[in-house]
């Protein structure tokens, strides 16, 4: 953010030109001879009288240039990463071994979006300590020095995704003086990882140089590496460790790995130290993380198919971007079109004074679309003036009149990216005019995005543009990066897996949420929710999340585990405590400067600006509204970090920028679960439904059916010994158009000489709805026509498509639904993952009370119109326990043996006893022909019934 580029007003109170520094020795300043160097780097040190001096040596004549007498100590960089939320800080130790006074600059780059919250500086024991002050107050100090013809200075710096940290002073012969700097920044993710970036520009060899990145994440780290610094020069130096959820790069060259050559005495440390990682996401209703009195609330889910796009490019092609701007971005367009999906529909508008487009209206994205789209970009020659209201006006028609004629999907969604690199100079030139027409005219569902390219255009104009519509605004540098830069920023709005998101809480424990409804989510990024939970009021925090993917409306509930995080970051000492609270500040005050800017009314903007002024204080940081002053002890030397214009964006680098709305505004589709009951202290095994369907079809265990003959009122039992990886059919009603697969896995190995075999996968399939839902024992995978979503067993969540309500309980039970009067449920089995025989399996459930077709047929849907059976002779067996009996059905006498089978829907581990008459040899008698005519082929096969 351009607000946070610091410069530093210098004034001192004392009479002389700069700092009158004491003399005297830090003890950790040691031996540094060899680090005595010619060239200048960014830690700068000026001769007072700004010219190199020249002496004689004998009587010869010769001269020589003094050299640079400041030496750099060391050079010191920590970060650590708390879930996202990073901490660094920044040091250097400086001597002054010059006979003169030298001026010695500490010139750092911070990213762009953190914020300052503290610098200090020790001058030979003099400390300089910082607090945050009200920047009305600063400002006046600065008038104060102006009046005394004090010396002041202001420093700026345009770098990209960087801001700069400057200040400058005089000191002594002699002199050792200490800069440390500290800042906090929250990590977005971008096409799929986090970047942790640090700027390392010593400007000079380092007696000591250290880089310390500390990452504490307790999702736990999918990936993690560190891209090569200055080519292969560095190599080998950076260390990691990794562990699965924490990690530790260190980069610690010494004096002879840090010169460029062998014989140099120039650094070759000038550049970035990048890490990248992401981490393990189990649950798509994201992680929930409370800690400390906030909660933070992390969610990116990945595994669901893209929404189809309508996009329209609106790209500047005026004068001024004639040349390099115009190369670089008619070549990322080429590249951006061809990465157009072909259920994605589009168009390009260009504009200078006049407004042309390369279509009317939007067309689907085909080879041949794409082709002829490139060839009418690669003709356009820049001229002319830049008429950006009509452009997007245009634009917006387009999209407008797409949406009446019923072009569009129901379940797309609709961008603009607008691609310009000044301000307008044709047509309307007022921008509150622009801003208010574009405003009125662009639909709800429609998000703009601006790409401001260069620093001629009005970039506070464009993002106000865009956070008024849904969108964001990304500066683009002009150079020859400008290409990637456009590419890279499309790679990201590229892929929209959600729309409409929303975060729900309970109002009752949770307070001042941060932006809770988003009106886009985008693959490879990430949504940040923060607020105060109240645990006296509240000994759980559960969130629901409603969205809309591409073919259904979801669900998401997720339960914080509260006891979990406070045990994981007790065990690392440099895990930060304070996260959730930093992370929940530096949220709220972007947001809140983000609203500031679009406040229609004056008192709207005072009440903003209060609350910001207010927070920035109370968590001492440098904000467009306060400002750092830096004093000794006494209090009789004195500087000042002010900050420039505000930058008006939210959240530097977050994709998805939103809206608060109330914490009970459900859509009307979503039935959350009950919210659960305070646990108590285990007694027993966990209880998943209080009353289940009394009489229900259930086959569990390896492979053991039940089925219950409601006329008769008794359960048959029977067992299939099959092999791993045949495929059952259950149900397959072909004139309702239901179907019912199960797929048999083994155990790990035979017991007692037999190999049981359990389903491991379930497949339903709903013609009339074309819906395939695949349940594994990892998995839930939703199916409609060519879009997929995944769901995992971590998750607790429904999903809702016209007829079809998918219900998942976390690792517990799957329940789907059909018009709300035909279900299933499956159960869960969780074993050991060490145990020696045992594997995880699934368990299915079918009320009796659902309706098929009288062709039904299948293991179950065969008996779901109910065979009359006779049961009589009931005897003594030949276990005690289990008494035999004779039974009558379908014209066959069967041996039948009274025992128990297990229902485990109230009883997870135990199950509940269910008596049932077992027939033996695989149900032979009970079940139409032999079980092996029930294989079928594929998951997804109807049986063929002779």
């Amino acid at each position: 953010m351009t607000w946070l580029t610091s410069f530093l007003l210098w004034f001192f109170l004392s009479e002389a030109q700069g700092f009158e520094i004491p003399t005297g020795g830090l003890p950790e300043f040691a031996e540094y001879e060899d680090l005595v160097e010619l060239a200048p780097g960014k830690l700068h040190s000026v001769p007072e009288n700004r010219r190199h001096q020249r002496s004689v040596s004998g009587e010869s004549g010769e001269t020589m240039e003094d050299v640079d007498q400041v030496t750099l100590y060391s050079y010191k960089v920590q970060s650590t990463i708390t879930s996202r939320m990073a901490n660094s800080m920044i040091q250097t130790k400086v001597v002054n071994n010059s006979p003169q006074p030298q001026n010695v600059v500490f010139d750092v780059q911070i990213p762009k979006g953190a914020f300052i919250s503290n610098f200090s500086m020790s001058v030979d024991g003099t400390t300089f300590t910082s607090s945050i002050k009200e920047k009305t107050v600063a400002r006046a100090l600065y008038a104060q020095a102006r009046a005394k013809g004090k010396s002041t200075g202001l420093v700026r710096s345009r770098v990209l995704d960087m801001e700069n940290f400057k200040t400058e002073v005089n000191v002594l012969p002699g002199a050792k003086v200490q800069f440390e700097l500290h800042y906090q920044e929250v990590k977005w993710r971008k096409l799929g990882s986090y970047e942790h970036r640090l700027h390392l520009q010593p400007g000079r060899l380092a007696k000591h140089f250290e880089v310390d990145v500390w990452i504490i994440e307790p999702q736990g780290l999918k990936f993690l590496h560190v891209p090569d610094i200055s080519g292969d020069h560095f190599e080998g130096v950076p260390v990691i460790s990794k562990g699965q959820q924490k990690a530790h790069v260190s980069f610690r060259p010494t004096v002879a790995q840090q010169r460029r050559c062998s014989n140099c005495s120039e650094t070759a440390v000038d550049g970035e130290l990048v890490v990248v990682y992401d981490v393990n996401r189990e649950e798509n209703a994201g992680k929930l993380e409370v800690f400390n009195g906030y909660f933070a609330h992390f969610f990116a889910p990945d595994n669901m198919d893209p929404i189809p796009k309508n996009i329209l490019f609106v790209i500047d092609v005026s004068g001024s971007m004639w040349g390099i701007k115009m190369k670089q971005t008619v070549e990322a367009m080429k590249t951006i079109l061809d990465d157009l999906r072909t259920d994605d529909q589009f168009s390009v508008v260009d504009f200078n004074h006049n407004v042309r487009t390369w279509r009317n209206d939007l067309v689907v994205a085909t080879k041949e679309q794409v082709a002829d789209a490139k060839r009418y970009i690669e003709k356009i020659q820049p001229n002319g003036g830049t008429n950006i209201n009509e452009a997007l006006l245009r634009a917006i028609f387009i999209l407008n009149e797409a949406n009446n004629l019923g072009m569009l999907d129901p379940n797309s969604v609709s961008l603009i990216i607008l691609v310009s690199d000044g301000d307008p100079t044709v047509g309307e030139l007022k921008l509150s005019k622009i801003q208010k027409n574009v405003k009125q005219n662009i639909r709800d569902n429609i998000s703009l995005f601006s790409l401001g390219i260069g620093f001629d255009v009005d970039y506070d104009f464009l993002k106000r543009l865009s956070i008024d519509n849904r969108g964001i605004a990304q500066r683009i540098y002009g150079n020859q990066d400008t290409s990637f830069q456009l590419k890279k920023f499309y790679n990201q709005v590229s892929t929209p897996l959600l729309r409409d998101v929303q975060f729900n809480y309970p109002h009752t424990s949770v307070t001042d949420v941060t932006q809770n409804s988003f009106h886009n989510y985008f693959g490879g990024s990430e949504i940040v929710v923060a607020g105060k939970f109240d645990p006296d009021k509240s000994e759980q925090l559960q969130s629901i999340i409603t969205a809309t993917s591409a073919n259904t409306e979801l669900v998401l509930e997720t339960l914080a585990q509260m006891d979990d995080l406070e045990d994981f970051l007790s065990k690392d000492k440099h895990a930060d405590p304070d996260f959730t609270r930093k992370l929940w500040a530096y949220l709220t005050i972007n947001q809140l400067l983000a609203e500031r800017s679009l406040a229609t009314t004056a008192a709207d903007k005072r009440k903003i600006t209060k609350t910001i002024l207010q927070m920035s204080l109370e968590h001492h940081i440098v904000t467009p509204l306060t400002a750092m002053v830096i004093e000794n002890e006494a209090g009789n030397e004195r500087m000042l970090a002010d900050s420039p214009p505000q930058d008006h964006s939210c959240c530097s680098g977050a994709l998805n920028y939103g809206r608060k709305v109330a914490p009970s505004t459900l859509p009307s589709w979503a039935k959350p679960s009950p919210t659960p009951k305070i646990p108590q202290p285990a007694r027993g095994p966990s209880v998943l439904e209080a009353t289940p369907p009394p009489h229900v079809m259930r086959v569990e265990n390896d492979p053991h059916f039940i089925i219950y003959l409601p006329k008769s009122q008794k359960n048959i039992c029977f067992n299939i010994d099959s092999e791993p990886g045949k495929i059952l059919n259950l149900v397959s009603d072909p004139e309702s158009g239901i179907l019912v697969n199960g797929q048999l896995i083994g155990a790990k190995k035979p017991k007692k000489e037999k190999l049981s075999t359990y389903f491991g996968k379930l497949a339903f399939y709903f013609r009339s709805e074309d819906m395939k839902i695949e349940i594994s024992t990892e998995t839930i995978t939703l199916s409609q026509g060519t879009r997929t979503s995944v769901l995992s067993w971590s998750d607790t969540a429904q999903v809702i498509n016209q007829r079809v309500l998918v219900s998942v309980k976390k690792e517990k039970t799957v329940t789907i639904t059909l018009d709300n009067k035909m279900s299933f449920s499956v159960l869960l089995h969780r074993v050991w993952r060490k145990h020696p025989v045992n594997v995880d399996f699934l368990g299915i459930y079918i009320p009796s009370a659902n309706t098929f077709s009288p062709k039904a047929h299948g293991l179950i849907g065969k008996f779901m119109h109910e065979p009359q059976i006779h049961i009589f002779n009931e005897r003594p067996g030949k276990d005690p326990k289990k008494p035999e009996a004779s039974m009558e059905v379908k014209g066959h006498k069967l041996l039948v043996t009274r025992g128990l089978q297990k229902d485990y829907r109230t009883n997870t581990v135990f199950g509940t006893d269910v008596p049932c008459w077992f027939v033996h040899n695989s149900g032979k008698g009970f079940i139409d022909g032999h079980y092996k005519d029930y294989f079928v082929p594929q998951l997804y096969s109807f049986l063929k019934w002779p």
